[in-house]
């Protein structure tokens, strides 16, 4: 099946369109929500679970069923039950994408009960769009793709969730909390909850100090210093880093960290080239332009990013990026000859520095 073409926005703007309508009590019969991002998935499945029935209601007509344990069949004989009692039945499948003879539901999908509500928690990867389940699903209900954002689009997001939580990140905050947590919104909301039940009161505003204290990410050792130093060329520091980060994998597994050294000279390469083409005549952007080009939000890092690009010849850029994404595959078991991550990360450093 092709991969999906839905872009992390409009993923985003689904969920929130969808959630309102949930909000306002405004049900439809079938909810299929599949795709690589959990996050979206589980906020409208809560939002289902918690807000159709009344507690009381719940104890007769909700049902959660678990796709290794069921099958479609079960889940229709189900969904065509009346609800006792109250106006809806709830079915809750969890874990959709596992459940044998799938295409059973698609013809209770087909012609739905009014009363029944039915969600299809379907994660890992999105349903067929070629299967009838799918189409009638589509036809009758509502169908939720979650997309998975890329690190350009996670620093917006985040910076758009604090503030719904009327609170203040500033963007060097943002950059640490995404080059430490990566993209997973679901890690990412679980660390900022604990957060903002732990800031004190009166204090709306996220800063380093407050990541580091409720967080533990280290504002000295973690993947943003990291690529700071190797960008600077700051041999020794970045070692050191490469280091500290080595013995605790955990919290800093090695592909997040070439992650965030490849958006780092993804980035240097694209301020290269535009000099480049600057010197046979194409003016070089602004910095409002060059932050739609890098795709950011910061715009007090690029000041640095220009400098720093002045170190660095795009004919090592482009070495260097190739490195990473070698290193990308041996972080994954290929061909790495059974080296660990720690020896990995310093192997990949000083190939970068020579």
């Amino acid at each position: 099946m092709a991969k999906s073409t839905l872009k992390f926005r409009d993923s985003e703007a689904d969920f929130r369109r969808i959630a309102a309508d949930i909000d306002a009590r405004k049900f439809a019969p079938v909810y299929l929500l599949m795709g690589e991002e959990p996050y979206f998935i589980d906020v409208l499945c809560d939002k289902l679970a918690g807000g159709v029935l009344t507690e009381a209601e719940r104890s007769f007509n909700q049902i959660v069923l678990y796709g290794r344990d069921t099958d479609g069949g079960t889940v229709a004989s189900y969904c065509r039950q009346v609800p006792m009692m109250g106006n809806y039945e709830v079915i809750i499948v969890k874990e959709a994408q596992r459940l044998d003879k799938i295409d059973l539901i698609a013809s209770y999908t087909s012609k739905p009960q009014s009363s029944t509500i039915l969600v299809l928690c379907h994660k890992e990867k999105s349903a067929d769009k070629r299967q009838q389940l799918y189409k009638t699903c589509l036809a009758n209900g509502v169908v939720f793709e979650s997309v998975r954002p890329r690190d350009y689009e996670i620093k917006e997001w985040l910076g758009g969730f604090v503030r719904s939580k009327g609170l203040e990140i500033d963007p060097a905050s943002i950059e640490l909390l995404v080059n430490h947590i990566g993209t997973d919104i679901s890690k990412i909301s679980n660390e900022l909850s604990k957060l903002l039940v732990s800031l004190p009161e009166g204090n709306r505003r996220i800063t380093n100090a407050e990541i580091e204290t409720y967080i533990g990410i280290s504002k000295e050792f973690n993947n943003f210093e990291l690529c700071k130093a190797v960008v600077t060329k700051d041999v020794r520091r970045a070692l050191t880093i490469a280091d500290s980060l080595s013995r605790n994998p955990k919290e800093y597994p090695l592909l997040l960290t070439i992650m965030a050294l490849f958006s780092a000279f993804r980035e240097i390469f694209i301020v290269n080239y535009l000099r480049w083409q600057a010197q046979r005549g194409v003016p070089f952007p602004s910095d409002q332009q060059l932050m739609g080009i890098l795709k950011s939000g910061n715009i007090y890092m690029l000041r640095d990013l220009k400098q720093n690009a002045l170190l660095w010849h795009n004919r090592k850029v482009f070495e260097i990026l190739g490195l990473l994404r070698e290193y990308d595959a041996k972080s994954k078991g290929v061909d790495s000859g059974g080296a660990s991550d720690g020896e990995l990360l310093r192997e990949l450093l000083l190939k970068i520095f020579m």
